[in-house]
């Protein structure tokens, strides 16, 4: 029997879980995924309290950008009004991951944005990652500032909290939170080798052009790395 519409989100967020769980991304209770439902004010989103290694496709939460679950027999993420306010910061969005991968976090805790160390950044980030202000989760500040830091990139890291990466799909999303991990370890690494040098912004617009073409959730056009 051939999956809903419906279902198919679902277990896209179901895959797409235990694919940054496996990772180390997350681990058990924290961070979270989800979907904009196409032509709604609505999304999938993973639960609270998620076990990422046990998470089944009945365990995701459909609910309205206000708050009101629409069907579910669990409660949706502390954190759904962070995904429901970008989602309508950002059309182009289609898929939200928050993560608290331990290198971007510690980061985080550091207030140390990841300036341009490869040219990978530019083509899905859109150039370097910031450090939004601090706030405290659930708040409408908490999601402002975290909108404010991505700029006109897809991912920021938020202030000793973590990552926010956001993609026009799941695995272009999946594919962010990754490369931020990966950044901010080859930038601690860096930092211990006596300071990253980063890219020159001379080295961008080529770069640019292809994250625009392709990666860009934004909706003005970069102007610098």
């Amino acid at each position: 029997m051939s999956l809903t519409d419906d279902d198919q989100m679902r277990l896209e967020i179901v895959n797409a879980s235990k694919k940054i769980y496996s990772r180390g991304l997350v681990q058990a209770g924290e961070g979270n995924l989800s979907l904009r439902i196409p032509g709604k004010d609505e999304m999938f989103i993973t639960p609270t309290y998620n076990s990422y290694e046990d998470l089944v496709k009945a365990n995701i939460v459909h609910i309205k950008f206000d708050g009101i679950v629409m069907n579910s027999t669990r409660q949706p993420s502390s954190e759904y009004r962070l995904h429901a306010d970008l989602y309508k910061a950002r059309p182009k969005v289609m898929a939200i991951i928050h993560t608290h991968s331990p290198y971007a976090t510690m980061l985080s805790a550091a207030r140390l944005k990841i300036p341009v160390l490869i040219e990978e950044q530019v083509i899905f980030l859109g150039g370097h990652v910031d450090v939004s202000e601090f706030a405290s989760a659930h708040t409408e500040e908490f999601s402002k500032n975290a909108i404010k830091g991505l700029g006109t990139r897809n991912a920021t890291l938020m202030a000793n909290h973590g990552v926010l990466a956001c993609g026009k799909s799941m695995s272009d999303t999946i594919k962010m939170a990754e490369l931020v991990e990966k950044l901010a370890w080859i930038y601690y690494g860096a930092k211990l080798m006596g300071g990253p040098v980063s890219i020159s912004d001379k080295s961008c617009p080529m770069f640019i052009e292809l994250f625009e073409e392709k990666f860009a959730t934004h909706e003005n056009l970069i102007s610098d790395c």
